[in-house]
Formats: C-alpha cells, sequence, structure tokens
C-alpha cells in the first residue's frame, strides 16, 4: 500500500474526491492522514468520519513557521509516505517540509499556470476576462504556485457564466485530474502499475 498524507484547510471536496477515486479505482494508494491548520474545518469531521488520522493545530500555536512545520513533520514520520497531496491547504510550504519531500509535493491550483496565481485563481481569470481558464497540477516549489506543471486541463468560459457557475465546472475537472496526475507519479516512480 502506497501511503499519502492530505493537507487541507476547508471544506474537503478534493480531499473526499481523492479519497472515493480511491475507493472507486481499487489503488494501492492509501491516504494515512490528513493535516488540517483549522480544527473546526469541515474536512476534519470527514476524515474522523472515515477513520483517517488527522493532525491538527493553528500556527498561532507554535512560536513560529518553522516550529509548526517540524511538529508536522514528527506527524508525517509515522506513516512511511510516498506524496503529500495539498488540498485547498491555505498555507506556504517553507523550506522545512520541502526538503524532508524534496519532489514529493503536490499542489492543484484552479487556473493555467503561470497565470493567475494565488487564492483567487478562479476570480482573478475570470474578471481578467479569458475565455479558457483551468486546472494546474503542479509540484510545489519555494514560491507561490511556481512549481514545475504536472499537468493541465483546461475549462472554457461560457457565455452568461458568472464565478459560481465557472467555479463549479473548475472543481468538477479538479477532481478527476488530480487522481489521474497522483496516479501518473505513482507510476513513473514505479510505486503502482
Amino acid at each position: 500500500m502506497i501511503n499519502i498524507a492530505v493537507f487541507a484547510s476547508g471544506t474537503g471536496t478534493n480531499f473526499m474526491a481523492l479519497y472515493q477515486h480511491i475507493r472507486e479505482t481499487k489503488v494501492p494508494i492509501k491516504i494515512a492522514c490528513l493535516i488540517c491548520d483549522q480544527p473546526n474545518a469541515p474536512v476534519v469531521t470527514k476524515a474522523d468520519e472515515l477513520g483517517i488520522p488527522v493532525w491538527t493545530h493553528r500556527l498561532r500555536e507554535f512560536e513560529d513557521k518553522v516550529s509548526y512545520e517540524k511538529a508536522i513533520l514528527r506527524e508525517l514520520k509515522k506513516y512511511n509516505l510516498a506524496l503529500i497531496i495539498l488540498a485547498g491547504y491555505m498555507k506556504i510550504v517553507t523550506k522545512v517540509l520541502l526538503e524532508a519531500y524534496p519532489h514529493a509535493i503536490l499542489n492543484i491550483h484552479p487556473a493555467l499556470l503561470p497565470s493567475f496565481p494565488g487564492r483567487h485563481g478562479i476570480e482573478d481569470a475570470f474578471e481578467y476576462g479569458v475565455k479558457i481558464t483551468g486546472v494546474t497540477i503542479h509540484w510545489i516549489d519555494g514560491g507561490i504556485d511556481t512549481g514545475p506543471i504536472i499537468a493541465q486541463q483546461p475549462v472554457p468560459v461560457l457565455q452568461g457564466d458568472d464565478v459560481e457557475h465557472l467555479a463549479q465546472r473548475i472543481h468538477q475537472v479538479e477532481h478527476d485530474l488530480y487522481f489521474r496526475s497522483i496516479c501518473q507519479v505513482l507510476k513513473q516512480r514505479k510505486l503502482i502499475n
């Protein structure tokens, strides 16, 4: 079984989509733990209901971000992880985690990078007036949405779209593309067939 950790901060839609894809396809991947920086986030309840171990602490509980990420590292070392999957994790990952898990931390972004990086990719693309936006899966590096791209899939902006409808279509693409990209990386590393 290939262990992965999921980092999330919110509702857990990508977390649940990933869990369901794993269960339905029966790939030998296990979400070994959830790391969450918001103890009251809905994703924590979802992980608890599925029996997935949860580590949840706020950054302000620690002296600084280095101490916070070192505490996360102590938790992650329990699981012999192949990958870390960021799924709506609203913190910038520092070199503490990057150096401990080199080329092993993936992120999902709701725009076609390098365009519209940052927290509001969907809104920024929509307000700019693009005709095509999309989803990017990429490796994490020290910047904000600057790591090497693994996969992208376009999503057209339809006539009459508002941000909410566009976001719904983008999230549908995210759920499938993220799972396929994770499997692709694990196949390239010869961890799954």
